[in-house]
């Protein structure tokens, strides 16, 4: 349990400095908002696509786990020499994104399997990581080479613990789960399909440009590091009650986790110089992300007799294809106006989020 719970502390550390800090690092030595966009687009287009390759080509083994965590590795060094280069950069996060995309199915898998109804408890550490990342580059981020610096020793930490844990594991085959896949229908479900794709895209306006939305309005970096915080500790809290929520109807609770969002989106884009307003916002973070994120695992696992292929096209439709397509617009979009689009985009998903399961 150590070395999980140490692999996803130092992992969603190094997710911490790429949601909060590497946006500001890029717009502070002169990229675009459109410029960002399309450069955080590539991880989540690569996570999408990436799996579809994997599930007809190639066996996500050991030997492929260790290639993804050098490779990943060598994506954060290579940053030191591509960041000023708008091409280079973004072939290297588009590679960066195809090997790191690779990690988490792998070690999700080992830590299920060890840990089974302790998994919870391991995971949390990377919660706690992900908020020390922001606490801690926010106080000493001095110039973007410090952010760099800071990454590469996660990226370390990372692949040596990623290391460790494929030596303390048996071997296992992602590819050999395909039985009836051939029956699995995203046409039959489609509304649901549309609807937590859309969430996602208005969630790739906050994952890219929250942190540079409230420095232009007023708000330190210090003070936004403590803003995703906050949201980190409501996310763990909403994670530790879940159990007592989920015997509820899975579809309210999922039109009700969306609604919240639309809600959150809003007041962000009326009061964005309000510090009270965006604490507000973030303790919203358990029921727009968190409690989401399981009552749509659990309504899934529910409707499709294929409980993984239905996970992976979860991560792949969501937080790939909806990530993608956010990052594009909200690069696009940034400006006034930035949250009262992601709101509207919220809002569709409301729409056609179904009434039941058909």
């Amino acid at each position: 349990m150590f070395l999980l719970s140490s692999f996803f502390f130092f992992y969603f550390s190094g997710v911490g400095v790429y949601i909060i800090f590497l946006p500001k690092i890029l717009h502070s030595i002169g990229y675009t908002p459109m410029q960002i966009g399309i450069l955080f687009s590539a991880v989540p287009l690569m996570r999408f696509l990436t799996p579809f390759l994997f599930l007809k080509f190639f066996k996500l083994s050991k030997k492929v786990f260790r290639y993804s965590l050098f490779v990943s590795l060598l994506g954060v060094i290579a940053l030191f020499w591509t960041i000023n280069d708008f091409y280079l950069l973004l072939l290297n996060i588009a590679i960066f994104g195809t090997a790191n995309g690779l990690t988490m199915p792998y070690v999700d898998t080992i830590a299920l399997e060890k840990l089974k109804t302790d998994y919870g408890k391991s995971r949390l550490w990377g919660s706690l990581g992900f908020m020390t990342t922001g606490l801690l580059l926010a106080r000493y981020l001095q110039g973007y080479k410090i952010g760099l610096y800071f990454y590469l020793g996660i990226g370390i930490f990372i692949f040596l613990s990623g290391i460790l844990i494929s030596f303390n594991s048996k071997e296992y085959n992602l590819s050999k789960d395909r039985s009836s896949n051939k029956t699995f229908s995203l046409i039959k479900n489609w509304r649901f399909w549309i609807s937590i794709f859309l969430l996602q895209v208005s969630f790739g306006f906050f994952y890219n440009f929250f942190t540079i939305y409230e420095n232009d309005h007023g708000i330190s970096l210090k003070m936004v590091s403590y803003l995703w915080s906050i949201s980190i500790v409501c996310e763990v809290i909403m994670f530790a009650l879940q159990d007592k929520i989920l015997h509820l109807n899975i579809l309210k609770l999922i039109k009700f986790s969306i609604a919240v969002t639309i809600a959150r989106w809003l007041l962000l884009y009326l009061f964005p110089s309000s510090l009270f307003i965006a604490f507000t916002t973030q303790s919203f973070h358990a029921i727009s992300f968190a409690l989401f994120h399981t009552a749509t695992i659990t309504y899934l696992y529910r409707l499709y007799t294929q409980k993984k292929l239905s996970m992976q096209f979860y991560h792949g439709i969501s937080y790939g294809l909806g990530g993608f397509t956010g990052s594009l617009l909200s690069g696009y979009f940034y400006g006034e106006y930035l949250f009262l689009i992601a709101a509207f985009i919220a809002f569709l998903a409301l729409l056609f989020t179904p009434n039941s399961s058909v």
